[in-house]
């Protein structure tokens, strides 16, 4: 969606397929990084470990890290993984933004009524909030807000 190619990143219907890093460079002037995801894969014990230090090894030693997007999907309650890695990326000093995706599948009402209970949830530990956007790839909903948002990180970084 940010890119507006359809296709550049591989999506599948199960979740959990993707298990490499994959690394997209943007006007050849910065890095859009593509991260496997972290909840629902059916897969071992061992590979599930083994994709979490990949993750957590990657996103603690990568300086140049500016900002992670954690995407969320906005037709779920808060889920305790979600919640889990927000509170990991906390105590590890990890930049980051929430990232609401799929917003096209519900009313507007309710995808404010979750967003709501997303960050009163996040509230009972948090005393400030991270940056939320609400997306959807299918009407391209909040791209300009993210684009403008890492314009200013990129900005803010040079």
């Amino acid at each position: 969606m940010l890119t507006n190619r359809k296709g550049l990143a591989k999506t599948s219907a199960t979740p959990g397929k993707t298990l490499l890093i994959n690394h997209f460079i943007i006007n050849k002037q910065w890095y859009l990084v593509d991260l496997p995801g972290y909840g629902f894969a059916k897969r071992s014990k061992s590979v599930l470990q083994k994709l979490e230090q990949m993750i957590s090894g990657y996103i603690l030693q990568r300086e140049q890290l500016v900002n992670l997007f954690v995407l969320v999907d906005i037709r779920l309650e808060p889920q305790k993984i979600d919640l889990e890695f927000i509170e990991w990326l906390g105590q590890s000093g990890v930049p980051f933004s929430i990232v609401f995706t799929k917003a096209d599948k519900l009313s507007n009402s309710k995808v404010n009524t979750n967003v709501e209970a997303y960050k009163k949830t996040l509230l009972e530990t948090w005393e400030e909030l991270p940056p939320i956007f609400v997306t959807s790839a299918e009407k391209k909903t909040g791209r300009d807000e993210l684009l403008g948002y890492i314009e200013e990180i990129l900005k803010g970084n040079n």
